[in-house]
């Protein structure tokens, strides 16, 4: 047997690169299939969930709900929608989910129906750090549509699990923790601050840049509204918006990027002359900031993932309650190219 030569070692070597080349690939290949077979799944448990919602819808609709029909029907017709987006690259007949998915027996009335759309809302939550960015962005928004319509057939209370306690800026930054909630967060003084990717921290800056603009945009919807509920209705929103901006700035800082300064002034999407205008700008201000924070659902991870979900839940319910119509998909884009509410400028307008 000849010996080998420099060109068969040559040869070896080349072809040993192609074969650790074709191992890397391998690699990549394989989580990109681990991560189609996890959003299956999820949308495998959300379709069961879903289809057990409709079921309920109907049975209510068909019963005890008969005099609310077009009210309910409305929100089925949203709940059809969320179905027909989760159900997205599925087969026609996906394998069923297990029991523990959700599916259980319809809604006998209109108690138990919105307790079922509060229930629904949290397991979609509970599917965010499993899926993929776009997948946990319609998980975010199918959420917030959920406990709207919980909240419209008069279930407001939290959704389980609860929103944990908040976390420093810095353990929140580097992905671990727990969410800062609407109040904001704790410093911890020995924890050394780490960078949010790149995707992250835009979108988190353009969520701060959202709030700035929200708040002057309440300073001016305060300023029109009658003493009264209303009024009061008013402060609280700012007070919300302040609280967010707020957490966000302090979560860039301690992540050791500048948080964005709010600009010199903003203009005003229309004019604002009387508390109805007021309440139509609080309205838009709202949704437009769902968008906002759909968008920071797809680009964070962990726990600011989680509280971008929750401030797209709060600014749903806000926009709501100030009367806005909200899409079936919060947050996610439409087909008339809408702007955000309030717009910056040099100068404010009235």
């Amino acid at each position: 047997m000849p010996s080998p030569t420099r060109r068969t070692f040559l040869a070896l070597g080349a072809l040993t690169g192609v074969q650790l080349l074709s191992g890397c690939t391998d690699e990549h290949e394989a989580e990109r299939k681990q991560a189609e077979d996890t959003d299956r799944a999820v949308r495998v448990r959300a379709v069961a969930a879903t289809d057990a919602l409709l079921a309920s819808y109907d049975a209510v609709i068909a019963g005890p709900g008969a005099a609310q029909a077009d009210t309910l029907n409305d929100l089925r017709d949203d709940v059809a929608q969320h179905r027909d987006a989760l159900a997205e690259g599925l087969p026609s007949n996906p394998p069923s989910a297990s029991p523990a998915a959700g599916a259980t027996a319809p809604a006998a009335s209109v108690a138990p129906l919105a307790a079922a759309e509060r229930q629904t809302a949290a397991a979609r939550l509970a599917d965010l750090d499993a899926a993929s960015p776009a997948l946990a962005r319609l998980l975010a928004s199918v959420s917030a549509s959920d406990a709207a319509h919980a909240a419209a057939l008069g279930d407001t209370a939290p959704l389980t699990p609860a929103a944990a306690p908040s976390p420093s800026p810095s353990a929140a930054a580097s992905g671990t923790g727990t969410p800062t909630g609407s109040g904001g967060a704790t410093t911890t003084e020995s924890a050394k601050p780490s960078p949010y990717p790149s995707a992250g921290a835009a979108a988190l800056q353009a969520a701060l840049g959202a709030e700035h603009a929200a708040v002057y945009g309440y300073g001016v919807v305060g300023a029109f509204l009658a003493a009264g509920p209303q009024r009061e209705d008013g402060r609280t929103s700012y007070a919300a918006h302040q609280a967010r901006r707020d957490a966000w700035q302090r979560m860039l800082a301690a992540a050791g990027t500048s948080p964005a300064a709010a600009a010199p002034g903003y203009q005003l999407p229309f004019q604002v002359k009387d508390a109805a205008t007021a309440g139509q700008l609080a309205a838009h201000i709202e949704t437009q900031l769902t968008a906002v924070y759909a968008d920071l659902v797809a680009a964070a991870t962990g726990p600011l993932r989680a509280e971008a979900a929750a401030a797209l839940r709060e600014t749903a319910l806000r926009a709501v309650h100030w009367g806005a119509d909200l899409p079936a998909l919060p947050g996610l884009p439409s087909t008339d190219g809408t702007s955000p509410g309030v717009s910056q400028s040099a100068s404010p307008s009235a």
